[in-house]
């Protein structure tokens, strides 16, 4: 693998940022030195006290004004004239965390001022992801007045003036990118992505943008803040989920929504927790236990069960779709492992054939289409190559599959430019979706082959983003715990990298059949524990008594009530 590790040196400049964060704010140079590298709180080389102030210690007082995003105050407007005449609304969401979050957050809301509300998610196995006519005509019989889609609608307008034709309106609430048309049928289009937009912060998630209405909402109808402001645990999951960056409105919504979710009296999360037995919920419970189990519901097909967990008051029937959510997800696992091992199969056996290839483009037998994406992103992450994996099915024409890139390599546009044997796609450059004729894939591969060689794809290089470098005096408890300021780790936002030179090898072994890599290193008499998870490979390149640079994080290891400081090790490299 082409990897490098790239490492942050700072300049005199940035060394004067680094002393003054340092003294003013009373904290470590380690720390002051992570805040530069990732630029937090300067702007054209200069301190901006307002916004360390916001990202060490965030309040309820650090959103910004919900009137500045486009199209607000009418749609509140719209809203608060349907609650006072029982006009129905139905909330339109998607049916991922960040959709399921969404119509929550906005449903309880909304239920809480007396509105009368019902919800519509579309099937992700029959219906695929946005708005869709048929789902527009099943609202429209239900004589709904006013809809409201949440995390989705931005690129439906022919939908949306099939939903004004049958005597509806429509208010769009959305995080992603204007398509080629903008929905001028709707009332109202808020989306901090529209081409127009003057809102400070573009990067909201789907549930981000819900809450926000429900903040400009409570200020017009001068409710209390914490009516609104209570169920910011659920924002939170939501958008740790939704992988945006974890910077500015997003970090204030993580900070206190973690908070929050550690004492939540939301039944079905509760019941969520306590059957997976989580304490100190952080950002990575959320993303890989709390997040996974809300998805696995949308990919499996039984996504109202999701939204059941969290807008249910009964306590027992919160405790029985905990359990269910549980068994899809499991369920959901399954199908990924017996995926992967196919996927992997298959690509070595055309490795064996072909020595080298610069994508990994696969077709399988029924293989999940709900599922398939998350095996796309493993492969991409395990080979560090844009991968595309693609299902068919008997008695099907077409075959629908998902890729994910890696960074330096648009999938989007590689798809734009190769669009004949394509009957449909969308996406980004990082993840995309795409149905094809069977008989077509062979072609689609080759093309798609053959321009990501002329793009240059093997020379993209596998950046290891280090934010600073350490002595092994500085691997402590306290400093482990000092870096807990920069929680909630995430997009963005990831666990400081730190690197270490010169360390001596004195034990070395590897746990879980081989999986995982164990070692101990001393410098200076000091000695401390690492280990690297998956890099169990890395035994066979080294012995006791080498010196070696590390790339890790620092984590505090407890057992049976005692700490002690660890490195989780990213990469190595021999001196």
């Amino acid at each position: 693998m082409n990897k490098e590790w790239k490492i942050f040196s700072p300049t005199k400049e940035q060394e004067k940022l680094i002393e003054n964060i340092s003294e003013k704010y009373k904290i470590s140079k380690i720390l002051s030195t992570i805040m530069v590298a990732r630029e937090i709180g300067i702007k054209d080389g200069k301190v901006i006290d307002e916004d360390i102030e916001i990202f060490l210690k965030p309040t309820r007082y650090s959103f910004h004004d919900p009137f500045e995003m486009p199209d607000m105050e009418k749609a509140v407007d719209r809203i608060i004239k349907a609650i006072e005449n029982k006009e129905s609304i139905c909330i339109y969401g998607d049916y991922d965390v960040d959709g399921i979050t969404s119509i929550t957050v906005l449903k309880r809301f909304l239920l809480d001022r007396g509105a009368i509300v019902t919800e519509y998610i579309p099937n992700r196995l029959k219906e695929g992801y946005g708005l869709n006519i048929d789902a527009i005509e099943k609202i429209a019989k239900d004589k709904t007045n006013l809809i409201i889609t949440v995390d989705t609608g931005i690129t439906g307008e022919k939908e949306i003036k099939r939903a004004v034709e049958l005597g509806m309106e429509v208010i769009v609430t959305d995080h992603h990118e204007e398509g080629d048309e903008f929905p001028s049928s709707a009332l109202a289009v808020i989306d901090c992505k529209r081409k127009d937009n003057k809102y400070c912060f573009r990067e909201l998630s789907g549930v981000g943008v819900a809450f926000k209405l429900t903040q400009a909402i409570s200020m017009k109808m001068k409710i209390k803040d914490n009516e609104y402001l209570k169920r910011l645990d659920i924002v939170a999951i939501g958008t740790i989920a939704d992988i945006v960056p974890l910077k500015d409105e997003n970090r204030v919504i993580t900070k206190l929504g973690l908070l929050l979710l550690n004492q939540t009296k939301n039944p079905g999360l509760k019941a969520l927790i306590q059957l997976n037995n989580l304490t100190n919920i952080d950002s990575t419970q959320v993303g890989f236990i709390i997040g996974p189990r809300i998805n696995a519901c949308g990919r499996m097909g039984y996504e109202k069960e999701a939204l059941k967990l969290l807008l249910t008051d009964d306590i027992e029937e919160a405790k029985e779709t905990a359990i269910r959510l549980n068994e899809y997800n499991q369920k959901r696992q399954d199908y990924e492992k017996n995926i992967f091992e196919e996927a992997e199969k298959k690509y070595q056996e055309e490795l064996k054939e072909k020595k080298k290839v610069p994508m990994i483009i696969l077709e399988g037998e029924n293989w999940h289409h709900g599922i398939i994406g998350i095996v796309a992103s493993k492969m991409t992450d395990k080979y560090f190559k844009p991968s595309i994996l693609l299902c068919k099915e008997k008695g099907e024409e077409l075959e629908k599959g998902s890729g994910r890139s890696i960074p330096g390599f648009d999938l989007h546009e590689a798809l734009i430019n190769n669009q004949k044997e394509i009957e449909k796609f969308g996406g980004h450059s990082m993840a995309i979706g795409l149905t094809l004729q069977k008989d077509k894939f062979e072609k689609f591969k080759k093309n798609i082959f053959e321009y990501s060689q002329k793009k240059g794809i093997y020379d993209i290089i596998n950046y290891i983003f280090v934010d600073e470098k350490i002595d092994i005096k500085d691997v402590t408890i306290e400093t482990a715990k000092e870096l807990k300021i920069l929680e909630p780790y995430g997009e963005q936002n990831l666990l400081p990298l730190f690197e270490i030179k010169d360390l001596k090898i004195s034990s070395i072994r590897t746990l879980t059949e081989g999986k995982h890599l164990k070692l101990s290193l001393s410098k200076d008499n000091k000695i401390i524990d690492a280990i690297g998870f998956g890099l169990g490979e890395y035994e066979k390149d080294f012995v006791i008594g080498d010196k070696i640079n590390i790339i890790g994080n620092l984590s505090i290891n407890e057992f049976n009530g005692n700490q002690k400081i660890q490195i989780i090790l990213k990469d190595i490299k021999k001196v």
